[in-house]
């Protein structure tokens, strides 16, 4: 039987990963309200990251959330960059992904097709549990995994290394908190896999674009 509790708290979470703002801190809080209830693994991952946006300004937040994720970052959330980088197969899924967030009436506003929070949103969304299934187990649980990785010190010494010599910068961040977003998406995985066990198999079919992505790369451990 489907979790649509689940799907609610997803779409939930979703905004907590979206760019900071004052709805965005107060979201955060109900998620790890809710998560204490249900998911007391994953709140007790998350519970830094909201005594971090406590006593964090919105100015300071906007500025680690952007380092984290956009210029000359950490990471992406963006899910098909993760898995595919720039090969074309990342444009394939995204033409794909498309088409599904508008036959289920999901509004990706100015973010592309494979960004992680639209994926969360879309969840609560579709009508097709294989394809439910799919997304989960072949596209935002193996990219979640690849996304938290990024977050390693010797990962992070690497993309350094790259910045300064293309860009003469560093990923530099005060009191600690280069790693802050990792325990929010650790806190997601956590949830997934509570959720939605590995034991669960999705449905093998050549016709759909999940099963030829999933063929194509390889799925973490």
């Amino acid at each position: 039987m489907e979790n649509k509790a689940a799907y609610n708290i997803y779409e939930l979470f979703a905004s907590g990963l979206s760019y900071p703002d004052e709805a965005v801190r107060a979201k955060i809080e109900l998620v790890h309200n809710l998560l204490n209830q249900n998911y007391p693994d994953a709140s007790e991952t998350i519970a830094e990251f909201s005594e971090f946006l406590k006593k964090t300004s919105l100015c300071k937040w906007e500025e680690i959330y952007t380092r984290t994720f956009d210029v000359q970052a950490i990471t992406t959330l963006d899910v098909g960059y993760v898995l595919f980088g720039d090969d074309y197969k990342r444009g394939e899924l995204l033409v794909n992904l498309s088409k599904e967030h508008t036959k289920a009436g999901n509004d990706c506003e100015t973010e592309l097709a494979d960004h992680l929070p639209n994926l969360l949103r879309l969840l609560n969304k579709v009508t097709d549990k294989d394809f439910k299934d799919d997304l989960i187990y072949l596209i935002i649980k193996p990219a979640l995994k690849k996304i938290i990785a990024e977050f390693d010190s010797r990962n992070i010494e690497k993309k350094n290394k790259v910045y300064e010599k293309h860009h003469r910068t560093l990923i530099q961040f005060e009191n600690n908190y280069a790693t802050v977003y990792q325990d929010l998406l650790q806190a997601l995985l956590l949830m997934l896999n509570k959720d939605f066990t590995d034991n669960q198999k999705a449905v093998v079919d050549d016709s759909k674009f999940t099963t030829k992505f999933a063929n194509e790369m390889e799925i973490p451990d």
